[in-house]
């Protein structure tokens, strides 16, 4: 078995959303002038390969620090969805998902972060997709793209109100499209956090 990477890289080219201030990545110390290299970093909750905690959008909401390690490690059931606008339930495997699993959605629309359009024609989830994966109690819902929803986030909402995390920024999923893989997901531990960059891993069968 092999442990893939799922994370995007973090840096001064990352995409962030909109009016979101950019990452800034400077260098404070060099190995010829101080004898160590070290790095200092700036950047938002919501940067790069992400969780998204119910703080985010539920006032009240739980901050992801609050959440035990096991809420981090499970199996991820990965959905092929490339190439639909708004997907449904009809697309994905949804008979195979248990409680509390991840479900991810490879939509390739992660290959265009770097592009005009990322922020304009992302793939979305359908309201009765999103209520299905609340009946069967999922931990986690992930894609390798920036939302699951647009304005208003009802999704994000819904999602949140069940104790439901949401991954963002997802990317290389498609080896692993309609597979169900051991998932570490690993979010920094910050204090009151509505969300966090993440490293995640997967592990192929």
């Amino acid at each position: 078995m092999t442990w893939m990477d799922l994370t995007m890289l973090l840096d001064e080219k990352t995409p962030v959303y909109p009016g979101d201030p950019c990452g800034e990545f400077s260098c404070f110390a060099n190995i010829d002038r101080e004898g160590w290299n070290a790095m200092r970093m700036t950047f938002n909750t919501h940067f790069g390969t992400h969780m998204d905690a119910p703080l985010h959008m539920v006032k009240d909401g739980k901050s992801l620090d609050t959440y035990l390690p096991e809420r981090f490690v499970g199996k991820a059931d990965v959905n092929y969805v490339r190439g639909h606008s708004v997907i449904k339930p009809e697309h994905c495997y949804l008979d195979r998902v248990r409680k509390g699993d991840f479900v991810f959605f490879y939509t390739g629309h992660s290959e265009e972060a770097h592009g005009s359009n990322y922020y304009k024609t992302n793939p979305v989830l359908s309201l009765e997709l999103a209520q299905q994966l609340v009946e069967k109690k999922v931990g986690m819902v992930g894609l390798d793209s920036w939302t699951p929803d647009n304005a208003p986030y009802d999704l994000h909402k819904l999602f949140f109100r069940n104790d439901i995390l949401i991954l963002e920024n997802l990317v290389g999923l498609a080896p692993i499209a309609d597979k169900r893989v051991d998932t570490i997901v690993a979010p920094l531990k910050i204090r009151h956090a509505d969300g966090a960059p993440c490293r995640v891993f997967a592990r192929t069968p």
